[in-house]
């Protein structure tokens, strides 16, 4: 499984923090293989939600521990403001629905339980009719391994291997048979597919001859070719499977890839939704990346007055969920300040639900990579780790 990182010159701030004020790092560039990559922009607070298995959003954070600050006013334009940008227009009905729930105290909403696949994910076997084919599939499901098959002939497949047997019927030669979505989910490929070698003679509809071992002396190749098969089909195979199964120098969610900038909708989520005053933000600045590129820069006014104390940023929800399954973790590239930060990683659409974290120190003024594997992630509710909540699902 490879390994799914944040790649790229962003620059983590540096930041030098008074009593009141942290400015978080930012995310620098190109960084090692397996990880999502978060590439060349700062990932000061990146967040993924995910409906039923899919991720969302994400966010970074920071939170200054010292003297409590004299109380000031609350900034009721900034908290409205605040939920308008992650949840779009203010509705009262939402609003007030909101205050309650925070006078109340709610507990954690979890997501539903959902039959989870094997953690290994799926292994295709393509050509499983075939006689390796066949034999390979038995032995997968005796240990347990979820098996999807690629096959030509759906009722000698089923014949063969079972109703019940998870199937796409396609032929590698013939590139708009392999659709990208039939394959999601699968993280391994088996391919038994060659060409099929027969007497001239001829053999019966069946291949009895070949099945019984019948030796020839004059063998021809039926049907296509071995560069259709072995060439052309692999290749079409390949690029309908890349997206499942990752890439080794990973997937950039957030930086610079083949010089274009991939940009997500980051907003300011401070402790103003709970009173404070701090503030923050997050800026491209063009010149502050690990070659004198550009790179996000996570900044602001840390205040503990009106018991606040924490700055932070995120994402929108994304428009269509990011399917992380094909790799291990989250790679960022940054520079920081010498201080600890926690990424957020959200499968959930609701604006207030468990998050998956982990926090991670930096070393002031020097360009980190910091690899954060997604089986490190722990399912946190308002600074509570919520025990019984579900295994955080790269999907």
């Amino acid at each position: 499984m490879e390994v799914l990182y944040f790649q790229g010159p962003s620059s983590l701030v540096n930041t030098k923090c008074s009593k009141k004020s942290v400015r978080p790092p930012t995310l620098p560039s190109l960084l090692p293989k397996p990880f999502l990559q978060l590439n060349d922009r700062s990932v000061s607070g990146w967040s993924l939600r995910k409906t039923r298995s899919v991720c969302y959003s994400s966010s970074l954070s920071t939170i200054y521990k010292g003297p409590v600050s004299e109380k000031q006013g609350w900034d009721l334009g900034r908290f409205i403001k605040t939920l308008y940008f992650f949840n779009g227009p203010p509705s009262p009905a939402k609003f007030f629905e909101f205050i309650i729930e925070k006078l109340s105290g709610p507990g954690p909403e979890l997501a539903k339980p959902e039959k989870r696949m094997d953690p290994t994910g799926i292994v295709l076997v393509a050509g499983a009719t075939g006689g390796v084919g066949r034999r390979v599939v038995d032995i997968l499901r005796k240990k347990g391994q979820p098996v999807r098959i690629l096959v030509r002939n759906e009722e000698k497949a089923r014949k063969m291997l079972g109703l019940d047997i998870d199937m796409i019927v396609g032929d590698i030669t013939k590139e708009s048979t392999l659709l990208p979505e039939y394959f999601k989910g699968i993280r391994k490929i088996i391919n038994a597919t060659s060409v099929i070698v027969g007497p001239k003679e001829g053999d019966t509809p069946d291949r009895a001859k070949y099945s019984q071992g019948i030796k020839f002396f004059e063998p021809e190749i039926k049907g296509d070719l071995p560069e259709m098969v072995e060439y052309v089909g692999m290749r079409n195979l390949l690029n309908a499977v890349k997206g499942s199964v990752g890439v080794r120098n990973g997937k950039v969610l957030f930086g610079i890839e083949d010089g274009m900038f991939k940009e997500l909708p980051w907003g300011a989520l401070d402790d103003v939704v709970m009173g404070g005053v701090s503030e923050s933000m997050l800026l491209m600045d063009p010149t502050s990346g690990e070659d004198g590129g550009p790179a996000g820069l996570f900044k602001g006014n840390v205040s503990t007055a009106n018991n606040g104390g924490f700055t932070s940023i995120r994402t929108k929800n994304f428009p269509v969920a990011e399917d992380l399954s094909a790799y291990d973790g989250v790679e960022l590239r940054l520079r920081g300040d010498g201080r600890r930060y926690k990424l957020i990683v959200r499968t959930s659409r609701d604006w207030d639900t468990v998050g998956y974290t982990i926090s991670f120190d930096t070393i002031g003024g020097k360009w980190q990579s910091i690899r954060l594997p997604f089986a490190s992630l722990r399912p946190i509710f308002r600074a509570r780790t919520v025990f019984d909540a579900p295994p955080f699902d790269p999907s």
